[in-house]
């Protein structure tokens, strides 16, 4: 099975090669030449933040009898699939026959930019820096998915990935953006009192630069609905492939679960 940085399956994977995601694990439905590949986090009883479970295949029936005939998943109890909207129908189906409750979070174009050397440097002077450990209630504050444990989660991801901001002359971050566990760049965010001043851009080309410069893969989820952002990404250079949708579906929802 071929796997493209296009896909959240292959960041993790790039993670774990590094042993920087000991908190995640891989699991296959059969070894050495597997299907349906699945990364999950090993905090399962840590909150709903964690029950995201992100899975790669291009074997639909695989995946179906992994559904529907094994206790890798507990129906009674929340989980969260983030896979190929390709898959949706089955999903529902296979929900249907379990009795199960399924809702579909939340659908993204997934962006990818192969070679981040061709951005130009911000002309807008600002003082670019990292996120640090003070600035985790500011970005979990505006974060729309933010839950009982969305700080543990943000702690994580700004303590142990690359993220980049702009500061206020108080030192105070008025624009940042994050690197998910999947490497995906994520929770942009400008303060309102500061948009429209091209910090968006500012802090997406300098974390792309350096996750690149890092070795990483330099992607991002964008939201169906946030032509906002998708603008400004495809400005920027990245690109999709207009035939994968990546979607996040919930079973036995509680609440909106993070991507």
């Amino acid at each position: 099975m071929h796997y493209s940085p296009q896909n959240s399956a292959y960041g993790c994977l790039f993670l774990i090669n590094r042993g920087q995601a000991d908190c995640m694990e891989v699991i296959v439905d059969q070894w050495p030449d597997f299907n349906v590949l699945f990364i999950r986090s090993k905090c399962q009883e840590q909150g709903d933040l964690f029950r995201d479970v992100s899975v790669f295949t291009k074997d639909e029936a695989s995946l179906r009898n992994i559904l529907e005939n094994t206790g890798f998943f507990d129906w009674k109890n929340y989980f969260c699939l983030s896979v190929n909207t390709c898959h949706e129908e089955m999903l529902k189906a296979v929900a249907a026959a379990k009795g199960v409750p399924e809702n579909k979070l939340t659908v993204c174009h997934m962006m990818t930019l192969p070679d981040p050397s061709n951005l130009t440097n911000n002309r807008v002077s600002v003082q670019l820096s990292s996120l640090k450990e003070s600035h985790i209630d500011v970005v979990n504050s505006t974060w729309k998915f933010a839950a009982e444990f969305s700080k543990q989660m943000i702690r994580n991801m700004i303590m142990n990935f690359p993220s980049s901001c702009v500061l206020d002359p108080d030192g105070h971050p008025v624009a940042w953006v994050l690197t998910y566990t999947s490497c995906a760049m994520g929770m942009l965010y400008t303060q309102p009192e500061h948009r429209r001043k091209g910090y968006a851009k500012a802090v997406v080309t300098a974390l792309a630069k350096k996750l690149h410069s890092e070795g990483y893969p330099v992607f991002c989820f964008i939201e169906e609905e946030n032509q906002l952002s998708y603008r400004l990404f495809t400005s920027l250079g990245f690109t999709e492939d207009p035939t994968y949708r990546v979607a996040w579906y919930g079973f036995n929802q509680k609440h909106p679960i993070p991507h």
